[in-house]
């Protein structure tokens, strides 16, 4: 996998007042879905934002998918070395350079970007650079203070009442603290004649004054000295009608405060109610929201790559095995579907009441499978052999089939593509096959010559033998990928053909056949399955092969010259 960088910006464009950096663009492998695994992707780094195509070819018809770096979370991986994960939010891309060096040149590039996008930077004040209104911000919180109140019609009369209750008590106040003053001024006065009036009796003593103290006027008419003060104060304060009216203010007050107190109690107890139910709605929210990631935890093994076949895999072996097993399970119902909308083709020859096989059409299941437990390096080895038998083919016709790439996918339904990457002759060639990947194991490829043979009895009596032989071999057209494990194969579909003599003069037909198949395989897998996901999956997959493929054979057949 090759991965190019472009810088197609100017200078002018990359100024860092600008926020705006070189554009960064090449190929990554960008995780897709648990069903295609990593696939090559054009990546382009511009404008704070980074975009991918399926190819650079396909730019101009746009991009497939885009994220925004200003929160991204950059996420080097701690085992693969050429693997990062990018993720905002709930979306996360799982990312892998060439090597090493890529991966770092992708993650201080996007880095680079990212600092510049951020609200936090020195070029991003300046550009986003506002400032909230104070006056606008004291309106809205007037408007919340008033409108908490517009359904509380009674509380609102309330308090309209206590600010004219405080007016007319500020009023009442003034009042009265004027009529303190004047009363202040008046007693001042008075001491001070008072002190006067004894300075000059000390001076010029007279005859005492029996009534009172009265001074003679030039009318002759007498005078106090100290006049008695006012009942209405000075000024003409009535402080008694005053007082009355303080305190039938302060009264009122009083009333309406325990009004409001009331009122506000009342709307406690409503608010209360309402706020039990909101936090009741919210409880049941989180619990619902805790479920949820729960549940989308456990179905996250169906997508990232941190879940997959690997060393350092975060799903356990009976993770893996459950895994495997409803994969399958759901492979075979969509091949039974399948089986089932195809028309299947009669047998036209009867068959013989005392025929020692079974009916025409079906299958002599005889079939055995032996295993041998091996493992190299924690990987298994086991080899395999089954035996099997099927009526009314012949082992050339088997082995036939067998071989024949043209065919191949007619019956094989594990595999995904395949092609051949050399004919070495007319009876042997080289194919490269990718087989269907099976989450969470990783996706398998096999590079493999395949060779049909016919080898002679060497006694008349014994039949002939054909044999189809498949052994891994390197080419330099089909080097291996960090997308696909490679396995290592070493298969022989090894058929013989019997023959019961027809009755009388008859020709010999299909039902006077039996092929005879020993199918023997010693498969290195590679990668890092457990050993007894690939035994259950071993023992399970080669017998429905081995039936899946003679009745191809046999459906292919039927009505056909026999080819012995």
């Amino acid at each position: 996998m090759s991965e190019k960088s472009s810088s197609s910006v100017s200078d002018e464009d990359a100024d860092p007042e600008s926020g705006q950096h070189v554009e960064l663009g090449g190929v990554l492998s960008k995780w897709t879905n648990y069903i295609h695994g990593w696939q090559d992707r054009w990546v382009v780094l511009k404008n704070n934002t980074l975009s991918y195509y399926k190819s650079e070819d396909e730019r101009e018809y746009g991009c497939r998918g885009s994220l925004c770096l200003s929160k991204a979370v950059i996420t080097p991986h701690e085992f693969d070395e050429c693997r990062f994960d990018i993720s905002v939010n709930d979306s996360v891309w799982y990312l892998r350079a060439e090597d090493p060096e890529h991966r770092l040149q992708w993650i201080e590039s996007i880095e680079l970007h990212k600092a510049e996008s951020g609200y936090g930077s020195e070029t991003s004040l300046r550009r986003h650079g506002s400032m909230l209104s104070l006056t606008s911000a004291a309106s809205a919180l007037s408007a919340t203070s008033t409108s908490s109140f517009k359904k509380g019609h009674r509380l609102r009369e309330k308090l309209s009442e206590m600010e004219t209750f405080r007016d007319i008590l500020c009023r009442q106040v003034d009042t009265l603290q004027k009529y303190f003053d004047s009363c202040a001024d008046v007693v001042s006065k008075d001491e001070f004649q008072r002190d006067r009036v004894e300075e000059d009796e000390e001076d010029f003593p007279t005859t005492a004054r029996p009534e009172g103290e009265h001074n003679h006027n030039n009318n002759g008419s007498k005078e106090k000295l100290f006049p008695p003060a006012s009942p209405k104060g000075m000024n003409g304060i009535d402080f008694k009608g005053e007082a009355i009216t303080f305190k039938a203010t302060t009264a009122g007050i009083l009333s309406t405060l325990s009004h409001c107190i009331e009122l506000m109690v009342k709307r406690e107890d409503s608010w209360q109610k309402r706020v039990d139910k909101e936090l009741e709605k919210r409880r049941r929210v989180e619990d619902a929201y805790k479920s949820a990631m729960n549940e989308l935890k456990k179905k996250s093994h169906y997508g990232g790559p941190d879940y997959e076949e690997g060393p350092n895999s975060l799903i356990n072996e009976d993770e893996f095995f459950d895994a495997v097993e409803a994969a399958l399970d759901r492979q075979d119902k969509i091949e039974e579907q399948c089986q089932s909308e195809k028309v299947r083709i009669p047998r036209l020859t009867p068959v013989p009441p005392g025929d020692a096989y079974s009916t025409i059409g079906t299958h002599r299941f005889a079939t055995k499978v032996y295993r041998r437990e091996v493992e190299e390096n924690g990987i298994v080895l086991d080899p395999l052999k089954a035996t099997h038998s099927v009526k009314g083919v012949t082992g050339h016709e088997v082995c036939h089939f067998f071989w024949d790439t043209a065919v191949r996918m007619d019956w094989e339904t594990t595999i995904e593509n395949f092609n051949v990457v050399e004919t070495v002759s007319d009876n042997a060639v080289i194919v490269y096959q990718t087989h269907k990947r099976v989450w969470p194991a990783s996706q398998r490829d096999v590079l493999y010559l395949s060779a049909i043979r016919k080898i002679l009895a060497t006694n008349e009596n014994d039949p002939d033998t054909w044999l189809v032989c498949n052994f891994s071999v390197d080419h330099d057209n089909a080097l291996p990928t960090n997308r696909c494990v490679r396995a290592k194969i070493n298969v022989a579909m090894i058929c013989q053909t019997l023959v019961s003599p027809p009755e009388g003069d008859k020709e010999i037909s299909r039902d006077n056949i039996l092929c005879k198949i020993t199918y023997v395989a010693n498969v290195n897998p590679g990668g890092w399955a457990p050993a007894s996901v690939l035994r259950a999956v071993a023992k399970r997959e080669y017998p429905k092969f081995l039936k899946r493929f003679t009745s191809y054979v046999q459906e292919k057949t039927v009505g056909k010259p026999i080819l012995f």
